[in-house]
């Protein structure tokens, strides 16, 4: 039975600095990833992410609630970009983040979404 999978693609540090031929050969080598994954029947849905400096953590679990600016961890890798996607089983996931990687130029962590409950 098909399952759906989130691969993140993850950043270390700021988005680096590309010059715009090397950009717009990244965004084609990722369309034509994403109509693949469309094509093949396994796309959700997907989206890139603005800079980890453009987030606000909600924290709502006190008697009131508090806004931060910026990502919930402190930490030099952040989350830059996603895609949800089925597929029969974890080696198929896998193959997708592998060529989502390419396309990308990034590491892509695989994780599975909890069943139905």
């Amino acid at each position: 039975m098909a399952q759906q999978y989130l691969l993140s693609v993850w950043h270390v540090g700021a988005y680096p600095e590309v010059d715009p031929e090397t950009m717009q050969a990244q965004f084609a080598a990722v369309n034509a990833f994403n109509q693949e994954v469309m094509d093949a029947g396994a796309w959700v849905f997907a989206g890139g992410l603005m800079p980890h400096d453009t987030a606000t953590t909600v924290d709502n679990t006190g008697a009131e609630m508090v806004l931060s600016d910026g990502p919930f961890a402190e930490t030099k890798e952040h989350i830059g970009g996603f895609w949800v996607i089925t597929a029969e089983n974890l080696d198929e996931a896998l193959r997708w983040a592998a060529k989502g990687s390419k396309a990308c130029e990034n590491k892509v962590e695989v994780r599975p979404f909890q069943g139905e409950v």
